[in-house]
């Protein structure tokens, strides 16, 4: 994108005012009030800091702000201070370095920002943390904490709600912990010294925070004990410090202005993150809508949900989540007003394609094993099962999360559960990876095409066995690739290395290279070669698993553009009756929400974000439902996409109907406005043509009669014309100053302004019995007297010209009015469809909640133990062929395709292909390893 874009972008900024702007993996977000603010919004690429830089500029220039902060990474701030600079060499900023910041020197800087005009500052966050915040706006803040703590504490005794102990003592350790820090606030009010800086006395009135997510922990207060998927309460002091300095600058103007937020991961993995994103930017509308609690907020937009476990004793507990989101189109109505989101395709960012390869793995017989005994662990909280001592009581709380952690361990390699007693098999996802990785490196390896590995669990870790490392041993072992070009991104272990590295990877010198999301999913412009990319397991939040994505779909990739298709290859790893398929079909489903939300284009009013977290593991009744084998799950979530699919297309033919609607009923009115423009210029035009006198040489003669002149004298007209357009002054009205055939002739003066002065300009015009006035030349007065004379005589003859045009505009829309109205007539012909959906899934539902109640049944009794072996099913062995999207030729896979994997595959849909690279996913082996599928 151009950079005269950008400031046409950013002049829409600096008009309207403040702006908040996040910015992502791919796509830049802008959050504003609608009608007082503008945005910009950009993709990956777009160029955001010279964005931030600009904007901040224009801001001090225009007068909007008066000292902006620009607070960002320790890695990016040289980055930031160096595009300034060169964008504005005269500017005077500050970027205090490192040494600036030692307890000694720290109060001089601190006066440094305060005492003189700065164009921008800027600053780590670990630097903006360290400035001193107002204490008044600290006892404020806090003492509304205190607040709603307390009265949490009275509104369930009132309830008459059984408090619990943990609960009580949760609330009152909080109590005490917010009475003892408002007391030491007050302390330093009382003995504050003249002298003391803090960033209300330093004139700061715009933040740029960039990579606003490491802010997102803030503190909130709730009544809701033990429910999954809330986050950290108590927040951090660096989250809260972020607050106070914001709730300084929207306190001095009285309005949720001053922040500009710049994330990609701002809504990373759950809607109850719109709160704290609220909380800052939002405070006075959410204070409108009376939402002034967490609380307040959950019980108008989430909705919990109740999940059955056994515990210790094997009795069953009930364990609650915000799982459900309601109100959702008014949610997403609520973020619009503030957010502006255009994507890389929006603004034609040229980046490769994303083609989803889902590859199916078969489980082997040790896997088999285990899933069993993970289901059983499941039920009855047995850890000897799994080859660990009993759970002890905090272990017992955690017990789905112990659960989970196994199943992920159990689908990349079983030897990360036991090493010493599982053992390498041919079928495991180590030997699918690297015969994967070695076909596209065959295939591109005359292009020294790259490859990236993502893995957040069993990474790679120098003398010790890892699946990162078993897979890198195969790959020179068994396909002789050579070890200097398959690396792991946690050898870099100082920023100069990382950068070698990324260097070599773009050169080509590096053609696989394994890491975490961590470390290996942000940061890493290393994408000039890609043409796929692994995932081994599945991230927690679907913003990782799109930074993962985005290493190679991104700007600047060479190779796929030139010998890919333009299209990257993004395989996903599922082994069979595991969480892998769940867990990404998960990710894409939360994805598909926060993206529709982004562009207030959802159709549904309740979305459920799944039973899956980070901190909680897994729902009990889902984790048991996948493991077995249970196709119910699946088929819920099938009918859940075609049921979101078909209310999002209903919601854009309701709104294609209203729209057609409201463009219909404009084009009529504008018809027959039209027609009664037509109708007044043609009888002026018969009065014209029945008074016009015409000259023995066929020409119009001009029979002008001005008020004050003798004569039609074309010179004397002329003049006099010129003199009126020279002295008159109307003040804005039109004045009569002669006739024309019957025809008024009018002149109107009009007042403007040109360069700083103002101008007086006089147009003349002609009406006839239509009312409609008719000029020449714009109304503008020819300075020839001869020419001036006939300037009102054109002035008639345009009427044809201009009736002609309204006939021309109203065949033209006329064209349109049938498909129109055949579209405002028309019904929407799936409703039956959707509503036999709706049906089934309520159908389904109840057959689910039913299948669950043998688990209350049995309350107290203990599940037998699981018999040692597993029994296998009869499976009729089927081929599955695909066409791999890159290079058109056929590739067979000879496992069976086992009914599940169906339903994923059609719950994934067109997104997904079943397939491989290559004739076959198994790798010959010297020695076959024991318990071979054949």
């Amino acid at each position: 994108m151009e950079i005269r874009n950008r400031l046409n972008i950013l002049m829409e900024s600096r008009i309207h005012g403040d702006v908040y702007v996040r910015f992502g993996g791919e796509y830049l977000e802008t959050y504003r009030p609608k009608g007082r603010q503008g945005a910009g919004c950009l993709a990956c690429g777009g160029g955001k800091t010279l964005i931030m830089c600009v904007s901040s500029f224009e801001k001090k220039r225009l007068g909007l702000v008066n000292k902006p902060v620009i607070t960002a990474l320790k890695a990016n701030v040289h980055e930031i201070a160096q595009t300034y600079c060169t964008a504005y060499p005269n500017a005077k900023i500050l970027y205090p370095g490192k040494e600036d910041f030692t307890p000694a020197k720290r109060m001089r800087i601190f006066n440094e920002m305060k005492n003189n005009n700065w164009d921008a500052i800027i600053l780590t966050h670990e630097q903006f943390g360290m400035i001193p915040q107002s204490p008044e706006i600290q006892q404020q803040i806090l003492q509304a904490e205190l607040d709603s703590v307390e009265e949490n504490l009275e509104v369930l005794r009132a309830q008459g709600k059984e408090i619990s102990r943990g609960m009580e003592k949760g609330l009152v350790k909080r109590q005490l912990n917010l009475t003892a820090k408002l007391e030491n606030i007050t302390y330093q009010i009382e003995n504050r010294k003249d002298d003391t800086v803090d960033f209300r006395l330093m004139g700061i009135d715009h933040l740029y925070i960039d990579e606003s997510h490491r802010f997102k922990n803030l503190t909130f207060t709730t009544r809701h004990d033990r429910v999954a998927g809330l986050g950290n309460a108590d927040g951090s002091q660096r989250a809260l410090n972020m607050l106070f300095a914001l709730r300084t600058i929207q306190e001095r103007t009285g309005k949720d202005l001053g922040a500009t937020f710049l994330s990609g991961t701002t809504i990373s993995n759950s809607l109850t993150e719109l709160y704290l994103l609220f909380k800052y930017l939002r405070p006075n509308e959410l204070e409108r809508q009376g939402i002034t609690t967490f609380d307040a907020w959950a019980a108008i937009f989430a909705k919990k949900t109740i999940d059955y476990e056994f515990s210790i004793t094997n009795q069953v507990v009930q364990k609650e989540r915000f799982r459900y989101f309601i109100k959702v189109p008014e949610l997403a109505a609520f973020y619009a007003e503030i957010t502006d989101y255009r994507s890389a395709e929006d603004i034609g960012i040229d980046r490769p394609a994303k083609n989803e390869i889902l590859h199916n793995i078969p489980p082997t017989p040790d896997q088999q094993e285990f899933i069993q005994k993970l289901v059983h662990f499941a039920k009855t909280g047995d850890a000897t099962v799994l080859g660990r001592p009993k759970l002890s009581d905090s272990e017992e709380k955690a017990k789905m999360l112990i659960a989970t952690d196994y199943a992920r361990k159990m689908s990349l390699d079983m030897r990360l559960i036991n090493p010493a007693k599982y053992d390498d098999h041919v079928d495991n996802k180590a030997s699918h990876v690297a015969k994967m990785v070695s076909d596209y490196y065959r295939k591109f390896n005359q292009h020294k095409a790259t490859q990236f590995v993502f893995s957040d669990l069993g990474t790679y870790k120098p003398g010790e066995w890892n699946p990162c490392s078993e897979i890198k041993r195969k790959l020179v072992d068994d396909y002789g690739i050579p070890a200097n070009e398959i690396r792991f991104i946690q050898e870099a272990k100082t920023d100069r290395a990382r950068k070698a590295m990324i260097r070599d990877m773009n050169d080509g010198r590096i053609r696989v290279l394994f890491g975490s999301t961590e470390m290996l999913g942000t940061g890493v412009n290393a994408q000039k070669r890609c043409v796929a990319i692994h995932h081994l397991d599945a991230p927690w939040r679907p913003s990782d698993l799109e930074q993962r994505d985005g290493r190679g779909i991104r700007k600047g990739n060479e190779i796929a553009k030139l010998y890919a298709d333009n299209k990257v290859d993004v395989i996903i790893y599922a082994v069979e009756k595991s969480l892998d398929a769940y867990k990404f079909g998960l990710l894409h489903n939360k994805q598909l929400f926060i993206r529709q939300l982004k562009n207030n284009s959802l159709g549904s009013r309740t979305i459920d974000e799944g039973s899956m977290d980070e901190k909680g593991g897994m729902n009990f009744s889902e984790y048991v439902a996948i493991l077995s084998g249970n196709t119910e799950l699946l088929e819920k979530a099938r009918l859940e996409k075609k049921i979101t699919s078909l209310e999002s297309e209903r919601q854009a033919f309701v709104r294609g109907k209203s729209s057609s609607r409201y463009k219909l009923e404009n084009i009529l009115a504008d018809v027959n406005k039209n027609n009664a423009f037509i109708g007044r210029i043609s009888k002026d035009i018969d009065a014209f043509n029945s008074r016009v006198q015409i000259a023995p040489d066929g020409t119009k003669l001009n029979p002008i009669e001005l008020y004050d002149v003798k004569g039609s004298d074309p010179k004397f007209i002329g003049a006099k014309l010129n003199e009126i357009a020279e002295k008159a002054q109307t003040y804005g009205l039109y004045d009569k100053i002669g006739s024309l055939y019957g025809f008024n002739l009018l002149v109107k003066t009009e007042n403007g302004n040109k360069e700083g002065f103002e101008i007086k300009q006089n147009r003349f015009f002609v009406k006839g019995e239509g009312e409609i006035l008719y000029n020449y030349n714009h109304g503008v007065m020819a300075t020839d007297p001869k020419t001036a004379s006939l300037n009102l005589l054109n002035a008639l003859e345009t009427m044809p010209r201009l009736m002609e045009r309204y006939q021309a505009d109203n065949a033209k829309m006329e064209k349109d009015i049938p498909i129109l109205k055949e579209v405002v007539e028309s019904t929407w012909r799936k409703e039956p469809e959707l509503k036999e959906l709706k049906e089934e899934l309520i159908k389904l539902d109840r057959e689910i909640q039913l299948s669950l109640k043998p688990i209350e049944v049995t309350e107290g009794v203990a599940e037998p133990e699981p018999k040692q072996g597993v029994s296998s099913a009869t499976v009729e062995p089927v081929t599955v062929s695909s066409i791999s999207p890159q290079s058109g030729t056929v590739i067979q896979q000879d496992a069976p395709m086992p009914e599940t994997l169906k339903e994923v595959k059609e719950i994934m849909g067109d997104r997904l292909i079943i397939a491989g690279v290559g004739s076959s996913n198994k790798v010959e082996k010297k020695e076959p390893a024991k318990g071979i599928k054949l």
